[in-house]
């Protein structure tokens, strides 16, 4: 799915980063330790934290795509960050589950749907 389409499925708004890029998943946490034990690259990364841990994480396994829910709002430095590393940064109003939900009922994968697939 194309950053450019979650954006618009999710009223959202790019803080910073590119919108002409695919992405295959999606993955929902605020455990940023159950983001780095099963994520892989090409996902979109779905949090309500919004602290320079999230970009790190996100940095250790090749994510370029985080949205932010609730409305939160980014501060500086971490904005700076994801600039340097080329990442795409997405902020809605939605909350975590809302956001989760639009994105899979429109065909954007989960980690289970893609684990199956490679089985």
């Amino acid at each position: 799915m194309e950053i450019k389409d979650i954006v618009k499925l999710i009223d959202g708004e790019i803080i910073i980063g590119d919108e002409n890029f695919d992405v295959s998943l999606g993955f929902a946490s605020d455990l940023m330790s159950d983001v780095l034990a099963f994520i892989e690259g090409n996902g979109v990364l779905i949090t309500g934290l919004i602290n320079n841990q999230v970009i790190r994480t996100a940095e250790m396994i090749d994510i370029k795509a985080i949205i932010f829910v609730r409305g939160k709002k980014i501060d500086y430095q971490t904005t700076q960050m994801a600039n340097r590393l080329d990442m795409t940064l997405i902020s809605t109003d939605y909350t975590l589950y809302e956001t989760s939900g639009i994105l899979y009922s429109n065909g954007l994968k989960g980690l289970r749907d893609i684990k199956w697939i490679i089985l």
